[in-house]
């Protein structure tokens, strides 16, 4: 009997909790939620909460036998050409952004065709002529900075 009543109380425990919520507005029309039904509250119908567990993730499976191996000298010259062919990028990409910072920063300086017919500088057209001029600036530093995350994630 005492199985009996054990499995009784675990199945009594395993149902779902349920209660009803009201949604109340007062006469100001504030909004509340309780399990008690008062004036001016209505019954919610709401749908049940899944109880059913996540699925646990799938096991790795082993590398099948006859899959291709690469030995470790050459996995290591694979990644010391990766390494070298990066830094080249990086050495090219810092020199990009040097002399993109210097056409920047000729670029700034203001030019007959930026001035209004009074004489003063037009900001707008400066702006309008100098900003590629920034945006390729921030191309190459993004640039710079994927790269120097690529080399960091090397082994």
């Amino acid at each position: 009997m005492r199985p009996t009543l054990m499995l009784g109380l675990a199945l009594l425990a395993a149902l779902p909790a349920r209660a009803d919520i009201y949604k109340c507005t007062d006469a100001a029309g504030h909004v509340t939620y309780s399990n008690v039904a008062t004036k001016g509250c209505a019954k919610m119908n709401l749908d049940p909460i899944s109880t059913i567990p996540a699925a646990k993730p799938a096991a790795k499976t082993p590398t099948p036998a006859g899959f291709p191996r690469v030995e470790e000298n050459a996995q290591k010259a694979r990644d010391n050409d990766r390494r070298r062919i990066l830094e080249q990028e990086l050495a090219s990409e810092q020199k990009n952004l040097d002399e993109a910072q210097k056409r920047l920063a000729e670029g700034e300086v203001p030019r007959p065709e930026d001035r209004n017919a009074g004489g003063s500088i037009n900001q707008g057209k400066l702006q309008e002529r100098v900003q590629p001029m920034r945006d390729q600036v921030q191309m190459h530093e993004r640039n710079i900075e994927a790269l120097r995350k690529e080399l960091q994630n090397l082994r």
